[in-house]
């Protein structure tokens, strides 16, 4: 049977897709404001860290253009832009941070007015020493907690005994820029009752929080919209802040519209980073290549506040793991403060760097034994759950663990380190059709054969599997809420609590509420994220933006259906649960009936067609400080396989070929989905390859435009790339047993980075010790490492 057009499951295009590539798609900088409106820019320091001993600011206010002028001096109390600890104040109050820090804030008649206006203050400072790297932090004893956190699970000496290969090394794991093709953009409107705003934001009730304790006003005076941005990758969660702020309190101090746009180049020196963060571990393996025991030091940089730093280190420690069950283990996560771009949210937050440091522990450990990581790798995975298929090994590959089978006969569940039972594990099977498919061994092969022949280019293979958790780790904002009206036309308007940048949110949410009402998508009207209409909602991050907002959604559609039934049921005189809505009709009673038809009966009958729906994510429980508990309702699973190619004459890379199998459960909707894993592939490709971020010994961003920054172009994609879904429903109640697909396949991309390690080993015989991001530099650096030892 042919799926109907717009149910779950049907494979459709982006709602704007059509307003996307013809350009007509409007985002906040396109909003018409009246003509009255200002234009805001801060004035940035230039300085790592300094108190202001001066400011001259009267070239500033005389410039053309100009109609105010604010500083921290213009403050009862300086408004506060963080989104946890009230560290950030929107200008820096007489000591600056870093430099990028907003000193003023200039609000003129134009944007280039503004800018302009910006550059000619006089700023004195009395500079103060920078802490720039984690050496330099960890050293001073500055850091955001008061000591280092610890996580630890069974006996690492015995562990260790037990083992017969043991490596230990050092890595470094470079920051990523988002480089959003929108920039950080608001714009505030007075009102008679409080200020509207339009920001490009993922967390439209933060700001919504913020503007209304800058403006001391309750938060039902202030009406946040966002209809779509222009990417947001955790860039938009809470760097969107000061903006949104700055454009409110110039806006209500002048009684005119206020906007402000960060250029480029200034976005990139004001907003923070995915954290990056230097790597230390030990571990060992025995001659099954079983990991026995394994310690791994986190030194995460954080800059200069605390924004989400914890929750992203926290993160980095749950996935430490990534895949494997790892009995005895110890993790030491140290969050230093430098005077640095306050590090944040970036996808994944925190899980790709805590997987990426396990794979490098994978890849030497196979590099010391002499096997193929894939054997380590299936000798570690997490059993199946009791009662699921066995996992199985692929040709030529170590079969599970003993502890693996014991545990699955026992009818036990393994755990992570954090005490979670992995009852979902499907690695094993993945993995193995994975290797097949995409004929990995012979592959493997044959590139060795070759890079025999091949005295300046060496081709490398490698696979990467991922397990990645999928909820909030702060509980409370597992929640999200939605609003559907059903009209008497029988038109459906729905608005949720979720952010559309660029994903296909809207698209799938507008399919689940379809589905409940056997309309097509196209029936389903979607509106702008609206504070004033769902409110109290969490951010569009954490990859829940499908799980909470389509259940939301499904549930206040499954309230109106109910009513539409009932009223039919009295109608005919039959049970409710015998009234079938589908392809547009109602069918009761052996009679069909068109959904607008009845609906203008269930409104003439004075019932009512609108319902407000919730959800909040079952089963999480998770204590923090003790690293205890159950912080994700699942995990997604993954794994993929790339071959690249280096010269080892110049370091020079590409990457040849990637096969991906990504476990998206029951898919929503598998042309979004396959989009979402190949862009993620990508991204995490350039941050393990091409994006390097370089700070100068005065703690300046050097690489601060796209002439100094490498994102991955189109010509950096494999040419051969295969993407296929792993299409298991999941075993949690989720929205069409749908699973999570924005954060988990950007880990995908360390594949990349290990097959550069793999195609590295053919040039001698040591250990790699790739570093990243594998820049051209850095992997021939590692040739001549590998070749002299």
């Amino acid at each position: 049977m042919r799926k109907q057009a717009g149910a779950l499951g049907a494979a459709l295009p982006h709602d704007s897709a059509p307003l996307h590539v013809t350009g007509r798609a409007p985002y906040v900088d396109d909003l018409k404001l009246p003509g009255d409106a200002l234009h805001l820019a801060f004035g940035l320091s230039t300085v790592a860290h300094a108190e202001i001993e001066a400011l001259d600011l009267s070239a500033v206010r005389a410039a053309p253009g100009v109609v105010l002028v604010l500083t921290a001096q213009d403050f009862d109390h300086v408004p506060d832009v963080s989104p946890v600890a009230g560290d950030e104040p929107l200008l820096a109050d007489g000591t600056v941070h870093y430099l990028g820090q907003a000193v003023f804030l200039v609000a003129a008649t134009s944007h280039l007015a503004a800018r302009k206006a910006a550059r000619l203050a006089k700023v004195t400072y009395r500079e103060r020493p920078a802490i720039l790297t984690v050496e330099e932090a960890l050293a001073a004893g500055s850091r955001f907690e008061t000591g280092p956190i610890t996580w630890a699970r069974g006996d690492l000496s015995t562990g260790f005994a037990a083992a017969k290969t043991v490596v230990e090394g050092e890595m470094e794991v470079g920051g990523q820029e988002h480089f959003y093709l929108e920039g950080q953009v608001a714009a505030a409107i007075p009102t008679e009752d409080g200020v509207q705003v339009m920001a490009s934001t993922q967390h439209p009730t933060e700001i919504q929080h913020k503007v209304a304790h800058a403006l001391h006003l309750p938060m039902a005076a202030v009406r946040v919209e966002m209809r779509r941005m222009g990417g947001g990758f955790g860039g938009k969660e809470s760097q969107g802040n000061a903006l949104a702020v700055a454009c409110a309190v110039v806006a209500s101090r002048t009684g005119r519209p206020a906007k402000m746009r960060y250029d480029r180049d200034d976005d990139m020196m004001i907003t923070g980073k995915r954290h990056d963060l230097k790597i230390r571990y030990r571990a060992g393996c025995d001659a099954q290549g079983r990991i026995t025991a394994m310690e791994v030091v986190h030194l995460m940089r954080c800059g200069w506040s605390q924004d989400l730093s914890l929750a992203v280190a926290d993160r980095a420690m749950l996935h430490a793991d990534n895949a494997y069950f790892i009995p005895n283990i110890r993790i030491e996560s140290h969050r230093l403060k430098t005077n640095t771009q306050s590090a944040t949210a970036y996808r994944g937050f925190g899980g790709p760097q805590g997987i990426v440091g396990m794979e490098r522990i994978i890849d030497h450990l196979a590099h010391a034994t002499g096997r193929d990581p894939v054997a380590i790798m299936q000798a570690n995975f997490y059993a199946e759950r009791p009662g699921g298929s066995p996992a199985k090994a692929s040709p030529g590959v170590s079969p599970p663990g003993p502890q693996d089978i014991s545990a699955k006969l026992k009818g036990e569940v393994q755990t992570t380190q954090y005490g979670m039972e992995v009852e979902d594990s499907v690695s094993g099977r993945l993995v193995g059709k994975l290797l097949a498919d995409c004929d990995y061994h012979a592959r493997k092969a044959a590139i060795a054969e070759w890079n025999a022949g091949s005295p300046v280019l060496k081709r490398g293979i490698a696979v990467t599997p991922v397990k990645f958790g999928i909820s909030f780790t702060l509980t409370f904002l597992n929640q999200a809420g939605a609003l559907v009206h059903v009209y008497q036309d029988g038109s459906v308007h729905l608005s949720h609590g979720g952010t559309e940048m660029g994903q296909g949110l809207n698209q799938k949410v507008a399919q689940v509420v379809a589905e409940v009402f056997g309309l097509s998508a196209r029936d389903i009207q979607i509106t702008a994220a609206d504070t004033g209409k769902v409110p109290n909602t969490s951010a569009t991050a954490a990859s829940s933006g499908s799980d909470l907002n389509g259940k939301a959604a499904e549930a206040a559609a499954l309230t109106i259906r109910a009513r539409m039934a009932e009223f039919l049921a009295g109608k005919y005189g039959v049970a409710a649960d015998t009234v079938r809505f589908k392809g547009g009709e109602v069918l009761v009673a052996g009679e069909s009936h068109a959904f607008a038809r009845v609906a203008e009966w269930v409104w003439q009958a004075r019932i009512s067609l609108s319902s407000t729906g919730f959800y909040a994510t079952p089963k999480i429980t998770w204590d923090r400080v003790r690293g205890q508990g159950r912080p994700f309702l699942y995990f997604a699973y993954g794994a993929a396989v790339t071959e690249v190619v280096i010269d080892t004459l110049t370091g020079e890379n590409r990457i040849l070929r990637t096969d991906i199998l990504h476990d998206c459960g029951r898919s929503l909707n598998p042309a979004l989905d396959i989009g979402q894993v190949e862009g993620a592939y990508v991204q995490g490709a350039g941050w393990l390859t091409t994006e390097e971020l370089v700070w100068d010994a005065k703690g300046r961003l050097a690489t601060h435009a796209p002439s100094t920054y490498k994102i991955p172009a189109v010509s950096d994609r494999p040419a051969i790339f295969n993407v296929a879904l792993w299409t298991e429903p999941n075993q949690e109640d989720t929205v069409g047993k749908s699973k999570a697909v924005g954060e988990p396949p950007f880990n995908l991309g360390i594949s990349a980075l290990m097959a550069l390690s793999h195609a590295l080993s053919f040039c001698g015989t040591a250990y790699p010790a790739l570093d990243a991001p594998a820049t051209a530099e850095r992997v021939l650096m590692a040739v001549e490492r590998v070749r002299h030892g």
